[in-house]
């Protein structure tokens, strides 16, 4: 079975399954979001920010995208926390790498002729790469370095986050957290706390 057709089945039979237990839910669920976190993460497959951590619908408010960025030039990122801080007021605002990050991996590489985009949509990456160059190169492991540069990049991102007009101008300001996944034993590590200090720097 072809995977579209597949997951038409599957959201009949998980439609179904919360119909009966919880007859209220989609009534519910239609009348409107109230979200008190937003997600930003990565836009990789294996790390879909509801199933990590048993969200419910409605639970968060989500943008992903490659390596999980954010910068105030980016119509796409901005007008999503914009959105989710003027007009939701959410609470909190996570930012969660993964390790095996394959946008990461990649601004350790040289650029791919074959995909401009994501070179000019790493670029950001890559200069973070080169400010700790020292550090990484000191890491022999490729898979190591990989990882630490996500973690990096988690807590760069939260910087600017914390920095952006849209935060500074808040009604209530959120908290910005920041978090990376790790593939290999399914766990949350949290690298940056809710009262702006780096856990792991």
């Amino acid at each position: 079975m072809n995977p579209p057709k597949r997951f038409l089945l599957a959201n009949l039979a998980w439609s179904s399954e919360i119909a009966a237990r919880e007859p209220d839910f989609f009534t519910q669920l239609a009348q409107g979001q109230q979200p008190r976190v937003l997600w930003i993460g990565c836009s990789d497959s294996r790390v879909p920010a509801e199933r990590i951590i048993n969200a419910r619908p409605g639970e968060l408010f989500v943008h992903r995208n490659i390596a999980n960025l954010f910068a105030a030039d980016d119509a796409n990122a901005s007008s999503v926390v914009e959105y989710a801080v003027h007009a939701l007021e959410v609470e909190h605002i996570i930012v969660c790498g993964h390790h095996h990050c394959g946008g990461v991996r990649a601004a350790l590489s040289a650029p791919s002729p074959a995909l401009p985009l994501v070179n000019r949509r790493i670029a950001g990456l890559r200069e973070l790469a080169a400010r700790h160059r020292a550090d990484l190169d000191a890491i022999d492991d490729m898979d190591a370095r990989v990882d630490r540069l996500a973690e990096l990049n988690v807590i760069e991102q939260v910087a600017r986050l914390e920095a952006s007009p849209i935060l500074r101008d808040a009604k209530r300001r959120p908290q910005v957290h920041g978090w990376v996944f790790g593939l290999r034993e399914g766990r949350l590590l949290q690298l940056h706390d809710a009262h702006n200090a780096a856990v792991a720097a």
